[in-house]
């Protein structure tokens, strides 16, 4: 497969309503984080929707039929912390897959990623990895967790979800020479001068956790 970054933006009215729900600024924590998940839950069906199976066979009640199974189980990468929010969704429906994670933190001055957490496997041999994290803006924060998946022999292109992506962060993702496919419920229009996505939905951090913590 050619390298490059692919983006999918997935076109359903269940993520149209979530989308306009989180999107909104009177949305309660509560229900922020509730949609998120929902988001979540959507946009990771259609990024796994690739996965390698291998054939068998099942006994139903009354007989013998094909069926398909995973043929390795993925690891999942959310970036805190506001990957936390896509967490569950992963776990629902892929309940056997390992969880790693890396936290990168953002300097508000210069926009830069400070990493602050890497809990992966020590290997990725042979393993799709799936990137969790609502916000794709700058690219920043999301190329360095590539890089070190990468590092850990995680094979390509590696699945990125994302509620919301910002074409800057998309055009730096490409300009990097990554081989990614991005699944996204929007591509907004562009960033401002903090680097926060617009239209967007604020810090999707503080909405799901509070701006205390």
């Amino acid at each position: 497969m050619s390298g490059g970054v692919t983006v999918t933006v997935v076109d359903h009215p269940l993520v149209a309503d979530s989308l306009a729900r989180i999107r909104d600024r009177d949305t309660p924590n509560a229900l922020f984080r509730q949609n998120l998940e929902r988001i979540g839950t959507m946009l990771i069906a259609e990024a796994t929707r690739s996965l390698p199976t291998v054939a068998g066979t099942v006994q139903t009640p009354l007989t013998e039929a094909p069926a398909l199974r995973l043929a390795v189980q993925p690891v999942v990468v959310p970036v805190l912390r506001a990957g936390l929010g896509f967490v569950h969704a992963a776990q629902e429906l892929l309940p056997e897959a390992d969880v790693g994670f890396i936290g990168i933190s953002r300097d508000e001055s210069t926009f830069q990623p400070e990493p602050y957490v890497n809990k992966l496997p020590e290997s990725l041999d042979g393993r799709p990895v799936i990137v969790i994290d609502p916000m794709l803006a700058t690219g920043g924060s999301l190329a360095h967790t590539v890089r070190l998946l990468l590092e850990r022999g995680a094979p390509e292109p590696i699945r990125v979800v994302c509620a919301l992506a910002a074409p800057e962060g998309i055009q730096r993702l490409r300009d990097e020479g990554l081989h990614l496919h991005v699944v996204t419920a929007a591509i907004d229009d562009h960033l401002n001068d903090h680097a926060f996505i617009v239209p967007g939905l604020g810090d999707a951090g503080d909405r799901l956790f509070g701006s205390g913590s």
